[in-house]
């Protein structure tokens, strides 16, 4: 296990700042499903207490992230394709309320949040591609005017973006996600509401099926 940043500044409370790293570190594949996590070597890398380390994983753990270890200790958790599958009708939900409150205010998603989101996928940082991806959602979120929406999504979004980072998406369905991004943002700018939660319903249930679908087929190679 080797996680990839600097180690921190010696300081008392390093939980939120441990806490933050290992979930970046789960997200993009670098703590993998099953792997053994210690304290001791957590807060080697760290240069932090064990304290803060202890604390960071039982917050992990609340989150569904982290769980018990066959014998003793903790592991990433497994990922379960019907619980991802789950996820995102929660989050199919919450996107289509976004994008129809959004459309009803006439809402202008900044056109820099796509083009940099195009980028993005044109390139082979995972991190960089699902951080835009996250972007251009929480702007909608935000133009919904409803903070309990954000709110709601983004506890799930921490599963997305380590499911995202399991299946390493093709480029050909990256760009498409940005065609349908795009389109997305023109209904809501448009104030067309029902096209709107039409676009975010199909964007979702697609990504949906190419997630399960990739994450079921990962899994079965595994246990090959």
């Amino acid at each position: 296990m080797r996680l990839l940043v600097d180690k921190l500044p010696v300081r008392s409370d390093f939980v939120d700042t441990v806490y933050r790293v290992l979930l970046d570190a789960i997200a993009d594949g670098s703590l993998a499903p099953g792997e053994r996590i210690t304290q001791e070597e957590i807060a080697e890398q760290l240069h932090v207490s064990r304290s803060p380390v202890l604390q960071a994983l039982r917050l992990l753990k609340k989150d569904g992230l982290i769980e018990d270890a066959p014998g003793r200790g903790v592991q990433v958790a497994q990922l379960d394709p019907a619980w991802v599958g789950q996820v995102y009708e929660v989050r199919s939900a919450l996107d289509a309320l976004a994008a129809r409150l959004a459309a009803k205010a006439r809402h202008a998603i900044d056109p820099a949040l796509i083009e940099r989101g195009r980028i993005a996928a044109e390139g082979s940082d995972l991190k960089a591609i699902i951080d835009a991806d996250l972007a251009f959602h929480n702007a909608v979120y935000d133009a919904s005017g409803n903070p309990l929406i954000a709110e709601s999504a983004n506890r799930y979004w921490m599963h997305l973006r380590r499911v995202m980072g399991a299946v390493h998406r093709t480029a050909k369905r990256r760009a498409t996600i940005w065609d349908e991004h795009q389109a997305i943002a023109d209904a809501i700018a448009q104030g067309d509401a029902e096209r709107a939660v039409r676009l975010s319903d199909q964007h979702i249930s697609r990504a949906r099926t190419n997630v399960v679908a990739q994450l079921g087929e990962l899994l079965g190679s595994q246990k090959a």
